[in-house]
């Protein structure tokens, strides 16, 4: 009987556009899947979009959104990168959704009932400047375990410990940088301490369902220390209004922390799905939701980082199992994603690596698929991308062991037999067909176990065995020789049955190659079935080249640093400055000390001041200026000033003006009033020259 799979990747924050960690892990899960359906089974793969939490109403609010438009706007982004990945969601919904507010309160209501919540009073971080309780991400310190700083309030990204915001060291508000203050406020919490669901997780969690290392890694969170600290506390699952979130029914003013609806989001996505008549269109899938979450053949497969192993494996089963729903069949954990050789990754410093950057440059997404599988495997470890390796795996492996094995062999097969297949082989290309279809047992067993990266060394090792058949019969020399027509159609026969095999064991990874073997090959989807019969006498169409050759300038384009944000700089007074001068036009302007020997209104002038200037010269100059509205003149009489001395005489309404006083005044008068006459510092004398 086919299996009956419920899937999921981690839900993605609806705060930002997706990262190379969410593709990296889209990516290995949309192998797993689509080797299960290759094998026959019924998959329902769905996602959403994580909607919920202070940062988001925040990031709303600076923007003059809705939290709810602002997360449609992020969700409106995401097709480009699953599309352009090949990644095969059946659905993506929201933890906003209806499906999500209806189930995340009928969870809630269930363990209410079980008496595993309690409500109790709590000090809270509260921002004295922003005037509102603070989430456990807006409150960042030192980790109370191992002293890491600028740590977030509810779990250390350096040691895995999870502890409450009050345990920090040092804390400050992160979105004021304020001290934060305690208040007192009721909390809502799930009795993880209770033995009902001590004893369940501790079993749970060492019963074979998780990898190794996390189960280990579980262990240290039940333990407590000589003091009698530690072990699994209760968790607070509810925060304070004003809040993005759903209601805690019968809790005015209270909402569900974002980590108790969040993983429920998997089951209101699948819901959705239902209601939307997803599984009946592809499967004929007759049942409801609800019988199909009761049936117990139904497989329920996450995949998560290793950053949230806590919440999906002690909050989440515990929610699940004292609330009578499904347990988890897997929790698959994986690592971060680095960059040559371990270097965290930042675009400011060109070690980022983005994805649409990279589709936007014309690389082939089925490099990055394959290049992550050969990283991946089933232990929770880090995986490094690195320049180089990425160049050299996709030209050897790809290009040189197994496109290469269709390029040469279908050209003999469509020029000298009409594109036809023999069902007439030799021994050695039997035995060699053979090896490579008793390889599949091994392949599948791999693939199920995600053992990505051995998965590919065992299919390249057999296109190694395929590459040496062909270097042993040379089939261009064949092709050469009178009456070797029948062995020429022979060896490139057995190649092409070969690449076809390889294709098979490669569709997981590369869904957009395999479909275009398909319609070269003129045969049906493939599917690990299809490797137990060769194609015998059979027509095939004709080879179109199935992939290039990673260049160095597209990598070398994928690693730029992105170009230094123009920096518009600010007009000084509120205009541009002029245009570049010389010194010699600089000279022919002369500038004097001038006192200002008497100062006057002139009649009949709303602007300016009749100024009488002693420039050294023996006599007095007359000089009109329009300061009249920024100076009274005995505020003038007596000062020394500068004045341009060889500007021409102008004769004006009120008499001649014998130069221009300098005064300073901003572009916008209106919204920066005031205008300001030059004042030279004590000691310069009427006559002295600016230079």
């Amino acid at each position: 009987m086919p299996r009956q799979l419920f899937v999921t990747t981690a839900l993605p924050y609806a705060n930002g556009h997706f990262h190379i960690g969410h593709i990296m892990e889209y990516i290995q899960a949309d192998i797993w899947v689509r080797f299960q359906r290759m094998q026959g089974h019924q998959v329902h793969f769905v996602g959403a979009d994580d909607a919920h939490g202070a940062p988001i109403m925040i990031a709303a609010q600076k923007v003059g959104k809705t939290p709810q438009q602002f997360v449609a706007d992020i969700a409106a982004g995401r097709k480009p990168y699953l599309d352009g990945f090949h990644i095969s969601f059946d659905h993506w919904s929201s933890t906003d959704s209806p499906e999500n507010h209806e189930l995340a309160q009928s969870i809630y209501l269930a363990l209410k009932d079980q008496g595993l919540i309690d409500v109790r009073p709590v000090q809270q971080f509260f921002d004295p400047e922003k005037g509102m309780f603070l989430a456990d991400r807006f409150i960042k310190g030192e980790c109370p375990k191992c002293a890491a700083k600028d740590q977030y309030g509810d779990s250390c990204e350096v040691c895995g410990a999870v502890y409450a915001p009050t345990e920090l060291k040092n804390p400050y508000s992160a979105l004021s940088g304020a001290t934060p203050v305690l208040k007192t406020s009721d909390h809502y919490f799930f009795k993880l301490s209770d033995p009902r669901c001590l004893n369940f997780l501790q079993e749970w969690t060492q019963d074979g369902k998780l990898q190794p290392a996390v189960s280990k890694k579980i262990k240290e969170w039940f333990t407590k220390d000589e003091n009698g600290e530690g072990g699994l506390g209760d968790w607070d699952i509810s925060r304070d209004a004003p809040y993005f979130g759903i209601e805690i029914p019968g809790a005015p003013g209270k909402y569900f922390y974002v980590w108790l609806d969040a993983p429920i989001g998997y089951l209101a996505s699948l819901k959705s799905y239902f209601a939307a008549g997803g599984p009946k269109a592809k499967y004929g899938e007759a049942r409801s939701f609800d019988e199909f979450m009761a049936d117990p053949a139904v497989e329920q497969v996450h995949f998560i980082g290793k950053d949230i192993t806590y919440f999906h494996t002690l909050f989440w089963p515990a929610m699940l199992q004292f609330s009578g729903r499904k347990l988890p069949n897997q929790v698959n954990v994986h690592g971060f994603m680095t960059v040559n050789n371990g270097e965290k990754m930042s675009k400011s410093r060109g070690t980022g690596l983005d994805p649409l950057k990279y589709l936007s440059i014309g690389m082939n997404p089925e490099w990055l698929r394959y290049y992550i599988a050969a990283k991946l495997n089933a232990n929770v470890e880090d995986i490094d991308f690195n320049k180089d390796d990425f160049m050299a795996r996709v030209n050897s492996d790809l290009i040189g062991k197994f496109v290469n094995i269709a390029s040469r062999a279908a050209g003999f097969i469509a020029k000298r037999f009409e594109g036809e297949l023999t069902a007439s082989l030799g021994d050695d290309g039997k035995q060699l067909l053979a090896t490579l279809q008793a390889g599949r047992a091994s392949i599948v067993e791999q693939y199920e176990a995600r053992e990505l990266g051995k998965v590919l060394r065992e299919i390249m090792l057999l296109a190694d065995r395929v590459n040496e058949y062909v270097d042993a019969n040379k089939p261009w020399e064949l092709a050469k020789q009178e009456g070797m027509d029948a062995r020429l159609q022979e060896v490139c026969t057995v190649c092409i049955e070969a690449f076809r095999l390889l294709s098979i064991y490669l569709k997981p990874v590369l869904p957009a190659v395999a479909a275009n073997v398909e319609a070269f090959l003129k045969v049906a989807p493939l599917t690990f079935a299809s490797a137990e019969q060769l194609l015998g006498t059979h027509t095939i169409g004709a080879y179109q080249h199935l992939m290039q050759r990673v260049d160095v300038k597209m990598l070398d384009a994928l690693f730029e640093p992105p170009p230094a944000p123009v920096v518009e700089l600010p007009k000084p007074g509120g205009e541009d400055i002029a245009p570049t001068i010389t010194i010699d036009d600089f000279v022919k302007v002369d500038l004097r000390i001038a006192k200002i020997v008497n100062a006057e209104h002139v009649e009949g002038s709303t602007k300016l001041l009749r100024l009488t200037l002693d420039v050294g010269e023996g006599r007095h100059r007359n000089v009109f200026s329009g300061i009249k509205e920024a100076y009274q003149p005995e505020q003038l009489i007596g000062k020394l000033t500068v004045l341009v001395a060889n500007l021409a005489p102008r004769k004006m309404k009120f008499g001649v003006s014998e130069g221009m006083v300098l005064a300073a005044s901003h572009a916008d008068e209106k919204a920066n009033p005031g205008v300001y006459v030059l004042e030279p510092f004590p000691g310069a004398e009427p006559g002295m020259r600016i230079r």
